[in-house]
């Protein structure tokens, strides 16, 4: 086995309970769970063996099971998407090469951003985890400004040197950018995208760390790594012309709609 994608998925989410199972509704007018939508996108990347929702809900499992998904039950106690994967894997006895945290409020995720984020983690030996990040526009540097000024905890934004080993993700949009980005224009600011290739040794010990202060601070899981002086490789993806947004907040399902609708997804 060589790749296997792990979605994790919990009812009881903080900012927005019963994420999971809310509903979509595309261009066509179907309605989809958030989570049927990003086992979608994960059934749609090439090169995957196995795909896997992994949850502590009933709820969610009967419900995933219901459109043929692999469930594995795991533990309330998790604290993020990256223990619930690390328990999934160990609890199926699991032995891939590569472990992919696909998580399940980014039904938008093209098929190739992962398929890139496994390559750039299998083509850089030094790295314990990759992740992909994608340069804003102006005007998705104004989205994610617009959440903040709102008081609303939108996307995540990423810092990584010239060799793409990050520096800091960051809920607050970082880099400062002294002057005004045209709407069109690229900015300097990168989008953190929420998925994540582990390798296996790599989220094994994850789970065996207590929870870091920056990443209690940002709310962040990543920042366990890089407390720890883990190589964490940000891989630069295109758009190629998609919109890419995450579910964080009930505002975004309108926002999700209306990009599904304008990129014609079912």
């Amino acid at each position: 086995m060589s790749v296997v994608v792990v979605i994790p998925a919990r009812h009881a989410s903080t900012r927005y309970p019963g994420k999971p199972l809310v509903e979509l509704r595309g261009a066509g007018g179907e309605a989809r769970s958030l989570i049927r939508r990003s086992w979608d996108a994960a059934m749609a990347v090439a090169g995957i063996d196995r795909v896997i929702v992994a949850t502590d809900d009933a709820r969610i499992r009967d419900h995933a099971q219901a459109f043929g998904a692999e469930v594995a039950m795991t533990s309330p106690d998790c604290r993020n998407g990256t223990e619930r994967c690390a328990e999934a894997v160990a609890v199926l006895g699991l032995t891939p090469e590569i472990v992919v945290n696909l998580q399940g409020d980014a039904p938008l995720t093209p098929a190739w951003f992962v398929e890139e984020l496994v390559a750039g983690l299998r083509a850089d030996a030094e790295a314990d985890v990759a992740t992909p990040v994608l340069r804003c526009t102006g005007a998705m540097r104004a989205d994610l400004i617009a959440d903040r000024m709102a008081g609303r905890v939108g996307g995540t934004t990423a810092v990584f040197g010239h060799d793409g080993r990050a520096l800091y993700f960051s809920k607050e949009v970082v880099p400062f950018v002294p002057h005004p980005v045209a709407p069109d224009a690229a900015s300097p600011v990168f989008h953190h995208v929420g998925v994540y290739a582990y390798r296996p040794a790599a989220l094994a010990d994850y789970a065996t760390w207590p929870e870091g202060v920056l990443e209690r601070l940002e709310g962040l899981e990543q920042l366990r790594f890089l407390e720890r002086g883990r190589r964490v490789l940000c891989v630069e993806v295109e758009a190629r012309g998609r919109q890419f947004w995450e579910l964080n907040n009930p505002e975004d399902v309108s926002r999700l709609q209306q990009m599904m609708r304008q990129m014609n997804m079912a």
